[in-house]
């Protein structure tokens, strides 16, 4: 992992700055002599700029996105807990924000790895990509920057929020404010709620096939202690090991903030701009993203593709179909990029 100290304030769109900024991240294989070969992947809500670790079925060698023949690059967004300046850090006064942190949109995190291209001297991007807010990420990217994207893929994401996304997301919050230690500024403050918060995010992230499928019952099970309840409360714990509730919870809000239409007279008019050549994979049985938020997205990208791959797993489709990931991936850059 490396680092790179931005010096200097940071405005954020809230009107508030931050006084400091670390951007931490990962690259892999080489940048060519023709600055084209570069692949920037944006990771989604709880994960880190590690992406050959995370999603190491689409990058390593031979893979879909491969560092022998491309640059890849991964950065952790701002309000993490990886390496990039978020509620553990420090204020102006030398004092570790816990909940204090301020709030921050999917703009913020472009406008930070923006300034990361810059430093790294990339000029263009030749495959933008991220699943879920990862997606929120590289649509914001492809209209803030139309002249260095050149194509764009979104997975399992949306051009906004919606309803039921954000109460998705408050019914967490609840949780975690439920939780009287979150209000405590300790590092382990708020991890109980945050735990009871990931559980309800799983119900979202799968669907009722896929509870049904791997978490099974038999009429002689204890329904004390069925497979089901076991799981939930492994998630949870799973999570509070190597996360913590003030970035969940400010990363939640950014979730919430994310409209391409805001300030810039509406989704039409904001996402007829993108000029990067765009594939949407939508997941069929996705019940966090459904099928009516990716039409939404390819109804006003220009030429955009929209493929549909099946999941048994509803949104986590985006991490675990590689195989159907890499083959719509492969024929969409065939089609219409000799990359």
């Amino acid at each position: 992992m490396q680092v790179l100290k931005l010096t200097g304030n940071f405005p954020l769109e809230s009107g508030e700055k931050l006084h400091q900024v670390e951007i931490a991240y990962h690259t892999y294989g080489h940048l060519n002599k023709a600055g084209n070969n570069v692949v920037w992947i944006c990771h989604a809500l709880t994960a880190n700029s590690d992406v050959a670790d995370w999603w190491n079925g689409m990058v390593g060698p031979g893979k879909c996105f491969d560092p022998d023949k491309h640059f890849i690059v991964c950065a952790n967004i701002l309000a993490s807990c990886y390496g990039t300046t978020g509620p553990f850090s420090k204020d102006k006064d030398g004092k570790v924000y816990y909940s204090d942190f301020p709030d921050v949109t999917i703009r913020d995190m472009v406008r930070a790895h923006i300034a990361l291209r810059r430093h790294l001297g990339i000029s263009q991007i030749q495959i933008l990509t991220g699943g879920s807010i990862g997606s929120f990420q590289a649509v914001e990217w492809a209209i803030m920057e139309p002249e260095v994207v050149k194509h764009l893929i979104m997975i399992a994401g949306g051009v906004k929020t919606t309803s039921w996304t954000t109460a998705l997301n408050e019914a967490q919050r609840m949780a975690i404010r439920t939780d009287k230690s979150f209000y405590d500024h300790h590092p382990e403050g708020g991890k109980e709620g945050m735990k009871a918060a990931r559980a309800m995010a799983l119900l979202s992230y799968r669907n009722a096939h896929a509870y049904n499928k791997t978490q099974p019952l038999t009429e002689n099970d204890d329904y004390r202690n069925l497979k089901a309840i076991t799981y939930q409360q492994y998630q949870g714990e799973k999570l509070a090991r190597r996360f913590n509730a003030h970035a969940y919870y400010k990363l939640t809000q950014a979730f919430d903030s994310h409209h391409v239409g805001r300030n810039r007279g509406g989704l039409e008019k904001a996402l007829k701009t993108i000029t990067a050549k765009t594939l949407i994979i939508a997941i069929d049985t996705d019940i966090l993203f459904p099928k009516e938020d990716q039409e939404l997205s390819a109804q006003y990208i220009p030429g955009a593709h929209l493929k549909f791959i099946h999941s048994d797993y509803g949104h986590d489709g985006f991490l675990l179909e590689v195989e159907s990931l890499t083959k719509v991936i492969r024929a969409f850059m065939k089609e219409v990029s000799s990359f």
